[in-house]
């Protein structure tokens, strides 16, 4: 078979191209299509060696003739030139059999076959030929490369015994078996160390039954493809994939730090870790220093091919400082990757500087190794580094190239954005809960009228810190006010917004108002301020349960504003949820909100908390209020403790939502402290009014404050007789402050002023106000009641 030799036409007329050649290789015969095709007579060939018309390696190509029949060889005309043709050779054998000459020629007509065994022989990919017991029957000169001998030395032996015994060896002959049993074709894929080489290569191998035209089949002829590039990109695009699903899973800066670790190594390097700048840990903007200054960074995650990270020199949560010329200084400093390896002046120097490091890399890792320092920095802010180290050896002695280098700064990139997220995460968190805690009571004071305990928890979810909120305002006449809330949203968005509900509540409570007006004046307030943030009313949502407890009366006044109801543990073991008219949001405007009244006795447990706490563990509202009764009926040797149980039993470890919880346990005034006189609208009655006070005075021991407390009951009750009007009465409270009351039936609040010099009154409230610590009014349902309040005499 001719492979397009140039002047093959001319040997077309002639008929075949024929030498005889014996034994030894010299040639007897020589046709004329012969001489045609080289230009050679037959007189100056005949008896000459026929390798002298053969250029390249005859001893193979006769070898070749002789074992298998066939040959692609160079044959050099007379003129000179070379001629490619595919040569087959048939044995001339004597009487016993054995070969005595070789008649070989090429059919000027087989073009197509002496192609085929040309490429055959020097296609890039190698090529072999077993028979049908796994024995070599052919090889191309690739796959006599890569196995690193000629074929001479497969040719007859079986496979498994010219290579190692290993998985992917096992795999191959697993699979010409099965090409044998099947007689179809197969595909094979491997990742494997050729025998003639160090290195490991992809090989994909296609697998195909050989048969004659009868159909018999012969053997399996295989081709295997080197495809290690095509394999390191899908490597690559892998871990891009694993990147983009694995990387920033939780706003957490070290979590994000360990993922980055986790992925790189062993899929990339030996071992990997990760530095990070302190001011990116506290969530503050990142700070590198001054060029050329040494640079500090902290060991946030590592990660190793050997299990414990035995290369770490730094210990995580350890700092480290970096001189200006290592590597990772010098990637943070440019914002590039630093690639180098031992043997480097650069990378030898800074592991001389620091011999811990150098010990710990050269034990664990070994004596050569490839380094890369890749900056980790999003949106143009440097954040850290991440130091990737792969091990050189004998069977990997590949070092990081710049395919390596363009993968590292993509998951650096990756990364980088998610830490800046989680930075940015952090800093706006911890902004959110500092201002939030700053607005909650920093400290309960305590309170006459109830025993107080709350407890404020923060979500744990990406959605940040809420707006919920508590408080407990004292109010006049031993009074407590009861107040819980919830801005709708998350943030530092929601905290202001509950900062500034919270000075409201306060505000209004200072006024006096009953629990529904005041939450009508809120909802008012809030729907100025979402028309205020956004010309458009309504983009402000909360909740909200105002209570005020009477130690004197022992009742309950409640109102909400779509808040949950309370619950309520009553001292005979009871819990019940008050039945309070649930209102609308505070937002909403237009509709009105309901009080309800509750009889509180001594020793009830007023539970007012936010929807975080029922509705978690994914409770609906009326399982999750169930499980709090529950709760606060199981026994607590305190209120700190009950706080404990409830939050125990109701929440996740992670809570989803924020929660607020305030537990208030009632107290009451004995009749003993409190007394009461109704009064006539008569001037004559203030001198009775001042007795009375006296009186009871005496008996409470407090004999100190007759002098203020006589001038502060006359003058209130002067008032209510000259503005007010019946029904008047005084009332007079002992408790940890003297609290003297009158009440009227005007609706009219007076207020201080300046008399002038020959004004006849005007100076009472004054008085009032100058000699009591503080005073106020406070509506009723039937007027008013002016009340002042002095410290009790040590």
């Amino acid at each position: 078979m001719v492979i397009l030799p140039g002047d093959a036409g001319r040997a077309t007329p002639a008929g075949d191209a024929m030498a005889v050649v014996d034994a030894h290789g010299v040639v007897t015969g020589w046709s004329e299509g012969a001489r045609l095709l080289t230009g050679c007579p037959a007189e100056e060939i005949t008896g000459r060696p026929l390798s002298e018309l053969v250029d390249g390696d005859f001893d193979a190509a006769w070898r070749d003739l002789r074992t298998s029949g066939g040959a692609a060889v160079a044959v050099r005309r007379r003129d000179g030139k070379l001629t490619e043709l595919a040569l087959r050779a048939c044995p001339l054998r004597g009487a016993t059999g054995e070969p005595r000459a070789y008649v070989i020629m090429v059919a000027p007509g087989d073009e197509s076959r002496a192609l085929g065994e040309l490429a055959f022989r020097q296609s890039s990919m190698s090529m072999s030929v077993f028979d049908t017991e796994q024995r070599y029957l052919r090889m191309n000169d690739t796959a006599c490369r890569i196995m690193g001998r000629p074929e001479a030395e497969f040719l007859g032996r079986f496979y498994p015994d010219t290579v190692e015994n290993a998985e992917h060896s096992r795999g191959l002959l697993h699979h010409l078996r099965k090409v044998v049993e099947s007689g179809r074709p197969l595909h094979y894929e491997s990742w494997t160390r050729a025998p003639s080489g160090m290195r490991t290569h992809a090989w994909n191998t296609e697998m195909w039954p050989l048969r004659d035209p009868s159909g018999q089949l012969l053997g399996v002829a295989l081709a295997a493809f080197d495809s290690s590039e095509q394999h390191w990109a899908r490597q690559r695009l892998a871990l891009l994939n694993q990147a983009a699903a694995g990387i920033g899973t939780k706003l957490d800066v070290i979590h994000t730090a360990r993922e980055l670790a986790d992925l790189v190594a062993p899929r990339l390097a030996d071992f990997v870790s990760v530095d990070l700048l302190d001011s990116v840990l506290k969530g503050e903007e990142p700070a590198v220093g001054a060029m050329g200054a040494d640079l500090e960074l902290r060991r946030v995650a590592h990660s190793s091919r050997s299990a414990g990270v035995p290369e770490a020199a730094i210990d995580l949560g350890a700092a480290d400082v970096y001189p200006p010329a290592s590597p990772p200084a010098r990637a943070l400093a440019t914002g590039s990757v630093v690639l180098t390896r031992t043997g480097e002046g650069v990378l030898d120097t800074w592991l001389g500087l620091h011999d811990d490091r150098s010990a710990k890399l050269r034990e664990n890792v070994g004596s050569d190794f490839s380094l890369m320092a890749v900056p980790l920095v999003a949106r143009g802010t440097p954040l850290g580094v991440a130091v990737v180290v792969r091990l050189l050896t004998p069977q990997s002695p590949d070092p990081f190239d710049q395919n390596d280098v363009s993968l590292a700064e993509e998951l650096a990139s990756r990364a980088a954005v998610c830490v800046d997220n989680a930075r940015r995460y952090t800093r706006e968190r911890t902004t959110a809960e500092a201002l939030q805690r700053s607005l909650l009571p920093q400290v309960m004071a305590g309170e006459a009228a109830v025993e107080i305990a709350s407890r404020y928890l923060p979500a744990l979810s990406r959605a940040g810190v809420g707006g919920d909120w508590f408080d407990v305002i004292p109010l006049s006449g031993t009074r407590v006010a009861l107040v819980v809330g919830d801005v709708v949203g998350h943030g530092i968005h929601a905290s202001v917004t509950m900062g500034r509900l919270r000075t409201a509540v306060w505000t209004l409570a200072d006024v006096d108002l009953p629990p529904d007006e005041l939450l009508t004046h809120l909802d008012d307030l809030v729907g100025h301020l979402a028309a205020d943030e956004s010309g458009v009313g309504g983009e402000i949502g909360a909740t909200c349960l105002y209570a005020v407890y009477d130690p004197v009366s022992r009742h309950c006044t409640i109102a909400s504003a779509g808040h949950p109801p309370p619950a309520v543990l009553f001292p005979d073991g009871r819990v019940e949820v008050v039945g309070v008219s649930a209102g609308p949001m505070l937002g909403v405007g237009g509709l009105p909100f309901e009080s309800t009244e509750l009889d509180a006795p001594e020793g009830a447990v007023l539970a007012l908390y936010t929807d975080g706490l029922v509705e978690a563990r994914d409770l609906d509202v009326d399982a999750g209020t169930a499980a709090l009764c529950t709760a606060l009926a199981a026994p607590a040797g305190n209120l700190e403790d009950a706080c404990d149980n409830v939050l125990k039993a109701l929440l996740p470890e992670r809570p989803a939502d924020d929660v607020a919880l305030l537990l208030a346990r009632t107290r009451a005034l004995d009749t003993e402290q409190v007394a009461v006189w109704d009064l006539p609208a008569d001037p004559a009655v203030v001198a009775t009014a001042r007795q009375y006070a006296t009186e009871r005075l005496t008996d409470w021991g407090l004999d100190e404050a007759a002098f203020v407390t006589e001038l502060v009951v006359s003058e209130l009750v002067t008032n209510a007789i000259r503005y007010g009007g019946s029904p008047i009465q005084l009332r007079l409270i002992r408790d940890r402050a003297l609290i003297c009351e009158v009440s009227d039936a005007s609706s009219t609040s007076p207020h201080l002023r300046r008399a002038r010099t020959h004004d006849e009154g005007g100076r009472g409230l004054l008085l009032v106000a100058q000699l009591t610590d503080r005073w106020g009014t406070r509506p009723t349902g039937t007027g008013k009641t002016i009340w002042a309040e002095q410290a009790l005499p040590v």
